[in-house]
């Protein structure tokens, strides 16, 4: 899998509400009402991603929680991060 240009990162980011460039990665930090319902939403992610076979980085801060994808063995971000990113929005949005 091979890294997706800048201009092919900003183009994906734009269909994606929310998620930004930070480095190698996409972030989007989702805030949820309560503590277990994060933690809920995490377990979603979860599944999504074990049957994509890429697993998120995540940051659990109490009703916060922060998704940092990056394909780490391509050296980069690639079209798997917004393949995942694309299940991980359509979760929230369920």
């Amino acid at each position: 899998m091979t890294p997706l240009s800048d201009i092919e990162i900003q183009r994906s980011l734009g269909t994606l509400p929310g998620w930004a460039r930070k480095g190698d990665t996409i972030i989007k930090t989702y805030h949820f009402a309560t503590f277990p319902a994060g933690i809920a939403f995490l377990a979603q992610v979860a599944e999504v991603a074990e049957t994509m076979q890429h697993h998120p980085d995540i940051d659990i801060r109490y009703t916060k929680v922060l998704f940092a994808l990056s394909t780490h063995d391509a050296g980069g971000i690639t079209t798997k991060d917004f393949a995942l990113a694309t299940a991980i929005e359509a979760l929230a949005a369920a």
